[in-house]
């Protein structure tokens, strides 16, 4: 998708068009009214006297609004357009469309207007795959509505598509026959709504055809009052104070990106969780709402309540090899679409995710460390023992102690179940790929980071000694383990993974950041990988890539080999930090806010690893989802970082180490067990000198 698109979106609903507001989908391309992971609307044309239009220009008026304003042809310096058009789109129940046409002449004029619309009533997959529909396609035009819709069997998708003002509704759109007086306007609302009928995907609690609210009702909801509801969020969020103006700028964009992406699932109650991104992932995700939330934990904690939640009311409860599914198990994505509801992909939801079944126990535990809210974790206690169960009667594979991954789900499941999810991000020094079952470094490191949090869970709150300290002799033990393992001691840093043979997948990587966060690290060998994190090989001055230059698969725009993630970067700095290296975590961190202030504020999914001096501006990944939560949620936790932000008992810590660009930065009003305290710092770290040059010898 072509960073030219507009997009808006409210929830999992989205429109993705061109810059005239017109849309004119392919099969593969996720372009459309989307919803649920059904593209409601594939074509919406608009025409003048059978010509279309040209883009003036286009304002991007909050999230879930645009507008759009055009002229027909192609006027000169001499001859001016004597008619202008001018859409505004809200999205909503589908979407509303106020068309207005402004006759700038000193006489009449007559014009036929025209929308073309259709709609392929694609599943999400399909696009992406570009597979055929197996349904079959009605039409119905009335005297006051063109309705499209799409049957496979019980399973039916609907759009509706209404004007306020009379038109002529045939099979392929809807025409006006209008005259414009002179220095006059003509007006019509158009409505697109949607329905989804039939067969559905059955919610925890949920009773599809029964008396229970079922997916039709939660979109014939009323739509709230969007405007009101994004100024809430943000007056109840932090306030910044910043003399850095590219900070200011990407912090209200992060929050207002959250607000954006916040979805309520069906057994929610109203209450939101982060979507992972647009297009493609506007749905739950078991990874991306917890990373998201736990970046988001000091500016809004609701998001994290909700992550669990709903991730707990979907817990694994049995063994499915088709939805590689086991007790205990997190879920790693929830899909609503055709293919989902006949079981021609898993996620109903799918669980091929290694990580997210620990990283459930880590964000409870940093959830009520910065809340105090301990009724929920008795709430979920049976769910956080269960997924402390899973990592060692579930998620061991190979009998050796450590997380492994093998799908089970050989056709449609995913081969590789930890963040680097694509298929070469795997990889030995010389290229070549392991085999599996995988045991990645950090998968490890959630590991001992689950046990240590759950240790204090179940000592503190759930009142189970035993548990606390057997899960405490676990950590330690792994931890031992761990650094003899993985530590290639040629290298000083930590493997990549195993392989089914227990070697070393020896290729340099950014994971090495996230053991550092897990606290798994033994202390004499976090200096070593300090400096490898901020040498040459892995910080471009931009960020920290992915994979190491010099491994065989380097590739600065390789998805996983190379780039830069904001994500992965965010909690690197949060590791460096957690080790003492204060100047490091905010070199990082100055690099990726740097960098944003080329993305319009809102940092990307991944961007080009290619070294700073090199480039002046941060180089583009072709295909990023923007925006996407975990990106979105990364300046939050810099914040965080460069701050030094600790709870503490009753307490927040503040210990700021902020980098030179930064003159000045206040955040005010944090909310937490505490209360509210406000965090203050001053620049004092000169980044230069850890620009890709290493770590200090002398530290």
């Amino acid at each position: 998708m072509s960073d030219d698109m507009v997009k808006i979106l409210n929830g999992n609903t989205f429109v993705v068009s061109d810059a005239r507001g017109d849309i004119e989908a392919s099969p593969s391309d996720p372009t459309g009214l989307f919803s649920f992971d059904t593209r409601f609307l594939s074509k919406w044309v608009l025409t003048v006297d059978a010509d279309r239009l040209m883009s003036l220009s286009t304002d991007d008026l909050q999230y879930f609004e645009a507008r759009f304003f055009l002229v027909p042809g192609v006027g000169s310096v001499y001859v001016n357009a004597t008619l202008s058009v001018i859409r505004q789109r809200t999205v909503g129940n589908g979407f509303h469309e106020v068309l207005s046409l402004l006759n700038h002449d000193d006489v009449p004029v007559d014009l036929t207007v025209r929308i073309d619309a259709d709609s392929d009533f694609a599943d999400l997959f399909e696009v992406k795959d570009t597979l055929q529909k197996q349904g079959s396609y009605t039409r119905q035009a009335g005297e006051g509505s063109l309705l499209l819709l799409y049957r496979r069997g019980t399973y039916v998708r609907s759009t509706a598509i209404s004007s306020s003002q009379p038109c002529a509704f045939d099979e392929g759109g809807l025409t006006f026959t209008i005259t414009i007086d002179p220095h006059a306007a003509w007006t019509t609302e158009l409505d697109v709504a949607i329905q989804m009928l039939g067969q559905q995907i059955a919610e925890p609690g949920q009773e599809i055809g029964g008396v229970a609210r079922t997916i039709e009702d939660q979109v014939k909801r009323p739509i709230p009052d969007m405007a009101r509801n994004l100024a809430r969020w943000l007056e109840e969020a932090p306030r910044l104070e910043c003399d850095w103006e590219t900070l200011q700028r990407t912090y209200r964009r992060s929050l207002v990106d959250l607000a954006a992406l916040r979805f309520s699932p069906l057994t929610a109650g109203g209450n939101s969780l982060p979507a992972a991104g647009l297009p493609w992932f506007m749905t739950m995700f078991g990874r991306d709402s917890i990373f998201t939330s736990l970046q988001a934990l000091p500016f809004t904690a609701g998001l994290a309540a909700t992550t669990l939640r709903e991730l707990g009311l979907r817990q694994g409860t049995r063994i499915d090899d088709f939805r590689d599914e086991d007790p205990g198990r997190i879920l790693h994505e929830m899909r609503y679409g055709e293919m989902t509801a006949f079981e021609e992909r898993p996620h109903s939801p799918y669980f091929g995710a290694a990580d997210a079944t620990p990283l459930f126990v880590v964000l409870l535990d940093e959830y009520e460390r910065w809340t105090g809210d301990a009724d929920l974790v008795r709430e979920l206690e049976g769910e956080a023992r269960a997924a402390l169960h899973w990592i060692d009667a579930y998620a061991d594979l190979q009998g050796n102690g450590y997380i492994s991954y093998e799908r089970r789900n050989a056709e449609t499941g995913l081969e590789n179940q930890c963040w680097k999810d694509s298929w070469d991000s795997i990889s030995f020094r010389d290229g070549t790929l392991p085999g599996f079952p995988r045991a990645t470094c950090e998968l490890q490191g959630y590991a001992y980071d689950a046990k240590m949090r759950g240790a204090r869970l179940a000592r503190e709150v759930w009142h189970d000694p035993v548990l606390a300290s057997r899960l405490e002799k676990q950590a330690a033990d792994l931890k031992q383990r761990f650094n003899r393992d993985f530590w290639v001691a040629d290298g000083e840093y930590y493997a990549i993974a195993l392989d089914p043979d227990g070697r070393q997948v020896d290729s340099l990587t950014s994971n090495n950041g996230h053991l550092l966060w897990s606290g798994i690290v033994d202390e004499p060998k976090a200096k070593a990988v300090a400096g490898h994190l901020m040498s040459d090989r892995l910080f471009s001055g931009w960020g920290i890539r992915t994979l190491a230059v010099g491994e065989s698969r380097y590739n600065p725009i390789g998805y996983h080999n190379g780039t830069i993630w904001p994500f992965d970067n965010s909690f690197i700095a949060w590791g460096l930090r957690r080790y003492g290296f204060k100047d490091e975590a905010a070199a990082v961190a100055a690099g990726n806010l740097e960098a944003s202030g080329y993305f319009d504020g809102r940092l990307p999914e991944a961007f080009g690893g290619y070294p700073r001096s090199m480039t002046k501006y941060p180089v583009q990944y072709p295909t990023a989802c923007s925006p996407q939560a975990w990106s979105t949620g990364a300046p939050l936790l810099f914040l965080r970082t460069m701050l030094g932000l600790e709870p503490m008992g009753d307490h927040l810590v503040v210990d700021p180490a902020l980098p030179m660009t930064i003159g000045r930065l206040e955040l005010l009003d944090i909310a937490g067990r505490w209360g509210r305290i406000d965090a203050f710092g001053r620049g004092r770290v000169d980044t230069s000198r850890l620009s890709g040059l290493g770590v200090d010898a002398d530290r």
